[in-house]
């Protein structure tokens, strides 16, 4: 007997988690094909979610849609899985130089900032904790989520309404119709592949300009605690009682599988400058994330296959991109919007090159 759903989704990563919750919200059937081992990229990760990052501090991209939405998002899903795994936290980043510090002064006054930032300092204001001899910035809408406990949510909840399975999606078993996709006894209108860089082995997403990004993570113990997160060179944040976790390494060139030595000794470098307390390394850790070349999402149907669509390229932000785009998406499939034109699948050249 054929089992008729309305969405198969592949992998129960950050994009698969939080698209499976966005259409049970919407009343949809959907089964979640997933094999937790494939998902290190998203249970390795701090979690952070932060409005003003990257060397420069500029505010990222889409702050202002994503980050009002982000806090709505999780604080529901929170809810519905009956788990803490959110946690709105301050964080600081300590000026390199003067001309860093004159900058944001004067962009403390632009009210296109005024939602983020608390407070901007001349001098040492968490001395006692970080090295920031000339003052730093304090961000508010910043935290992070305890992405294990997240997804193990996610996934319980799949369980309960015998919608998920822990096994290996086999694309040569997966059939295409003009409407709909069949999978052994399983019909659905459409397949969503949440793959991360496994998409690169799919005949339909070989040709997704994805950069496989390798990024090491450290835990560290500190004898004191901690009261927001610090972010310079590497971000510092609550992972445990007195652990933090601590990274991350980016590295596009050595995507061995592993840890590396190289990997600590940078990673402990750049807390060591950070941090102006004693820290011991209690573990190292690693995943590859899905990086895409202009640092957008790509979301959207084949070209050719119309029923097999993807939700792929995160990157490193998959915390604050996942809720938005996933609610994008999920109205997109329900006929109720349309794809973002930076983040929508259309851009791919070389994808579409290829059938055209």
């Amino acid at each position: 007997m054929t089992k008729k759903i309305d969405y198969i989704i592949v992998g129960l990563g950050l994009a698969g988690a939080c698209l499976a919750l966005q259409l049970i919200k919407r009343g949809k059937q959907i089964l979640v094909f997933d094999t937790p081992s494939k998902n290190r990229a998203s249970l390795i990760a701090a979690g952070l979610f932060n409005p003003i990052t990257g060397k420069r501090i500029v505010k990222t991209w889409k702050a202002d849609e994503m980050f009002s939405y982000l806090f709505k998002f999780y604080r529901e899903a929170e809810r519905i899985l009956q788990l803490k795994f959110f946690y709105d936290y301050p964080l600081y980043t300590p000026f390199r130089t003067i001309e860093e510090q004159n900058e944001w002064m004067s962009k403390s006054a632009d009210k296109s900032f005024a939602n983020y930032i608390t407070q901007v300092t001349t001098q040492s204001t968490f001395g006692d904790e970080v090295n920031d001899p000339i003052g730093g910035i304090l961000l508010s809408q910043c935290g992070y989520i305890n992405t294990g406990v997240f997804l193990n949510g996610v996934r319980n909840l799949l369980q309960q309404k015998e919608s998920y399975l822990e096994e290996l999606w086999q694309e040569e078993k997966m059939k295409i119709s003009d409407v709909g996709v069949t999978y052994e006894n399983i019909s659905a209108e459409k397949v969503i592949y949440c793959t991360g860089i496994h998409a690169l082995q799919s005949r339909h997403f070989e040709m997704l300009p994805l950069k496989m990004l390798k990024g090491e993570v450290m835990t560290i113990k500190t004898s004191k605690a901690l009261n927001r997160i610090y972010n310079r060179g590497v971000y510092v944040v609550e992972s445990g009682e007195m652990e933090y976790k601590v990274g991350a390494t980016y590295d596009l060139a050595n995507l061995k599988a592993g840890i590396t030595v190289e990997g600590r000794v940078e990673l402990e470098q750049k807390v060591g400058d950070l941090l102006s307390i004693p820290f011991e390394v209690a573990h190292q850790d690693w995943g590859i994330r899905p990086s895409t070349i202009d640092r957008r999402p790509i979301i959207g149907e084949h070209p050719k296959e119309k029923n097999v669509v993807t939700f792929n390229g995160l990157g490193t932000k998959g915390v604050s991109l996942a809720p938005y785009f996933s609610e994008q998406l999920a109205d997109y499939l329900s006929g109720q919007g349309n794809l973002d034109k930076e983040a929508n699948i259309t851009r791919v050249k070389s994808l579409y090159s290829k059938f055209h």
